[in-house]
């Protein structure tokens, strides 16, 4: 009996040092944006689209960036992606700051910490299944037979180890997003930045890709997923609103619509 009682108490304390765990993953700042502004120069007017935003994101957390066109979601993806430069304040990514960076600096810290999955899939129209999801690792100077070989293992996590010589016009949206899906994992990276991921699909597809994205999410990767949809927003762990360039709390849903 006093056997089954330190089995049993050993069992508990996992779960909960994993509950810790997973809390303390969720403290600790993936991304942490202080101040961030960015102005766009068109002719003699500017477009202040960023301004002043604050925001952290905890290391394994699962949220969505909701906005109307024109709030600047789109532009605080692309400083998230380091796709873009900001103009002020900080910007730190896995406790590095990311400031004034030279683009093969940028190109590399992307490879290092980030995956991106695309509304419309960005799929290489003359390459199968496998061979766009092992694009990455080529980029990487792994072997040919290496990469594919690892291509294949990401498809059959999200289930397409059976198409992997179909080219992108032989799959459906879903099957191309989840191409896509396999191919932001590949390089194992830190945090997945989506951009409208479910936009172009119905609606029992999206949430097939958003269950793929709670898998992802659950093996402790920080996945940011831009949308304008409230059904999707709300499968992820907290909603970051934005209007008009500022971050808005505890506001009427309807004002952040499209």
């Amino acid at each position: 009996m006093q056997n089954i009682y330190i089995c049993i108490e050993t069992k508990v304390s996992k779960v909960e040092n994993r509950a810790a765990k997973n809390e303390y993953l969720k403290t600790t700042p993936m991304i942490s944006l202080k101040k961030i502004n960015k102005t766009y120069q068109t002719g003699q007017s500017s477009l202040h689209v960023l301004k002043d935003v604050d925001l952290e994101i905890g290391e394994g957390e699962l949220v969505s960036i909701m906005g109307s066109s024109g709030s600047g979601k789109s532009t605080l993806l692309n400083v998230l992606g380091i796709l873009d430069q900001y103009d002020s304040g900080e910007y730190h990514l896995n406790n590095k700051l990311i400031k004034n960076l030279s683009d093969t600096v940028s190109a590399q810290y992307r490879n290092q910490f980030l995956g991106f999955v695309f509304q419309s899939f960005n799929l290489l129209s003359f390459k199968n299944a496998q061979e766009n999801v092992a694009l990455p690792l080529y980029y990487k100077k792994v072997k040919r037979k290496e990469r594919n070989a690892i291509a294949l293992d990401y498809l059959e996590m999200v289930g397409l180890r059976e198409w992997a010589h179909h080219m992108p016009n032989q799959l459906s949206g879903g099957q191309k997003q989840r191409v896509a899906i396999a191919r932001a994992l590949i390089t194992q990276p830190k945090v997945v930045l989506a951009d409208e991921p479910t936009g172009a699909l119905d609606t029992k597809t999206s949430y097939e890709v958003m269950k793929l994205f709670k898998k992802v999410n659950a093996q402790g990767i920080t996945v940011v997923i831009v949308t304008h949809e409230h059904d999707i927003s709300n499968m992820c762990d907290r909603a970051i609103r934005l209007k008009d360039g500022v971050i808005h709390h505890g506001e009427d849903e309807s004002a952040f619509s499209t």
